[in-house]
């Protein structure tokens, strides 16, 4: 059974920075691709980052890119998002989800986590 836990969430003021991480279990984690998407009221879902270790290449929005970073600790099925110069504009529930690498990118074909909140505010 697919399971993805994310946590790490929580408030932040403009500038700051937060570690989200995202457990993963009953997939061989080793051959998917991880995801990072972020939902904020009213808001469609969008995808912020994802990592393929198999193919060891990374991608990320250009809302994110040189903020955030995505990287996995295969020894413990995790995947991280490091969030720094956090924006007000970041706000919003982030998911974690999981794909085939097959699938050549991130789009929660195997499974996704709860979510956690994240809160940029001053």
């Amino acid at each position: 059974q697919v399971q993805l836990v994310e946590s790490g969430g929580g408030l932040v003021q403009p500038g700051g920075s937060l570690r989200l991480s995202c457990v993963t279990s009953g997939f061989p984690f080793d051959y998917y691709s991880i995801g990072w998407f972020r939902q904020a009221p009213g808001k469609e879902r969008e995808g912020v980052a994802c990592i393929s270790s198999v193919h060891g290449s990374s991608y990320y929005a250009e809302s994110v890119k040189g903020r955030f970073t995505i990287s996995s600790d295969n020894a413990k099925n995790t995947v991280y998002l490091q969030m720094n110069s956090l924006k007000l504009e970041d706000t919003a529930v982030y998911y974690c989800a999981a794909d085939p690498a097959t699938r050549y990118g991130c789009f929660g074909d195997a499974g996704w986590g709860q979510g956690t909140q994240v809160t940029v505010s001053s």
